[in-house]
């Protein structure tokens, strides 16, 4: 099965390229920007909105006269980025087409200081074991080597960004990719915070809490920036070394949660997952941070484009279900259950685990839904009285 992969690993840049890294980067930032501009400028007068198309004429025209400092970057970089802002205004308009609630997301514009340098690249790129070759930037270093494939794959791609000082670039690719051998396993997992995935086959996934393990230091750093002079070579080096801290914490999250998806969706064909609303729940000041220190939503993401690569199935329920106050053992749901209630009880004798509770009925949700462990690879909506299912393939 052939499917669209990036590959991200970090560059090692000398002098040289890291300047022209940076000129590329403010390239595709100013023609975001000034293509933003004529945007709202045609929307305030009624005017037909210029597409991207338009838009990349218009710069090329100026390119000779007025800017004539984009050409020692790539044409590719600012190019991409009139391509993106026409991506974040045709989301726009399908957010107020769909009558989305609170904000729209109309695209703002990009500040230097405030926003990471980012860059997209297409066309002669080329990748070796141990570097990577760039329109206008020439063969960067790789600081690991043989991770992206150099065989039998088509690019794509190449986007090249920065973060806390280091530069990565994710090289999207059309590669191979060999699916699992189907089983029969059905698997309910339900998420939380004293305990970040508890499985309905009694596996259970500890919160190692990134964020609040480093909250002492994050503190000390957060204090240090706070008091240096603004504009200051000292604020600049405080600041970097917060980024660094808080994309330490990211990239720990990050690799737990991807060990954690990859091993469910090697041992399961079916995953059952509840559907949480999660910008409801991070509304709750006292729970918030460690709502957001666990990282559901990024879990249910991997697991999803996960399954499928490999053809597993991850079902959906509804976030209406009472999967907690339902008893897992006669059906019978217990409406007063408080959230301090850690063991459910229930007048049949069962006593068990909460969230243990929750995942086999999710997985009891499936099977009674009459949705096959082992799938045709279909994608549709399942109606199950009183419980709707999304089954996401």
């Amino acid at each position: 099965m052939k499917i669209l992969k990036a590959f991200k690993t970090e560059l090692n840049p000398n002098a040289t390229q890291l300047t022209l890294l940076k000129k590329a980067a403010g390239a595709a930032r100013w023609a975001y920007n000034w293509g933003l501009a004529k945007k709202k400028a045609a929307m305030e007068k009624k005017e037909r909105i210029p597409t991207a198309i338009d838009l990349h004429k218009e710069l090329n025209q100026l390119k000779k006269t007025e800017i004539t400092w984009m050409y020692e970057t790539s044409k590719c970089a600012p190019h991409e980025a009139l391509r993106n802002l026409d991506k974040a205004f045709n989301n726009f308009f399908r957010n107020c087409k769909k009558k989305k609630k609170g904000k729209k997301g109309f695209p703002r514009f990009k500040s230097k200081h405030k926003n990471k340098d980012s860059f997209c690249l297409n066309g002669s790129i080329h990748v070796f074991s141990d570097s990577i070759q760039l329109p206008r930037i020439g063969a960067v270093r790789l600081k690991e080597r043989d991770y992206i494939p150099t065989d039998n794959a088509k690019i794509l791609s190449a986007t090249v960004s920065s973060c806390a000082g280091r530069w990565f670039v994710a090289v999207q690719m059309e590669v191979e990719i060999a699916q699992l051998p189907k089983n029969s396993h059905t698997i309910g997992v339900d998420l939380g915070i004293k305990t970040l995935a508890t499985c309905s086959n009694g596996e259970i996934f500890e919160n190692p809490k990134h964020l609040k393990r480093k909250e002492k230091t994050l503190r000390i750093r957060q204090k240090s920036l706070s008091r240096k002079r603004k504009g200051s070579a000292n604020r600049k080096k405080a600041a970097r070394k917060l980024a660094r801290l808080h994309y330490r914490i990211a990239n720990a999250r990050k690799d737990y949660l991807h060990k954690i998806t990859s091993k469910i969706i090697s041992e399961n064909q079916t995953i059952v997952l509840e559907d949480l609303n999660l910008s409801g729940m991070v509304k709750n000041h006292k729970l918030a941070k460690s709502i957001s220190d666990v990282g559901m939503g990024e879990f249910r993401r991997q697991l999803e484009y996960k399954a499928k690569w490999y053809g597993r199935q991850v079902v959906v329920v509804d976030r209406y279900f009472p999967s907690s106050k339902t008893c897992s053992s006669c059906g019978t749901i217990k409406e007063d259950l408080k959230l301090s209630e850690r063991v459910y009880k229930c007048d049949c004798g069962l006593q068990i685990d909460r969230d243990m509770n929750a995942a086999i009925n999710l997985a009891n949700t499936a099977r009674s839904a009459g949705i096959q462990a082992y799938g045709d690879g279909s994608s549709g909506r399942i109606d199950v009285n009183p419980v709707k299912l999304l089954l996401m393939n």
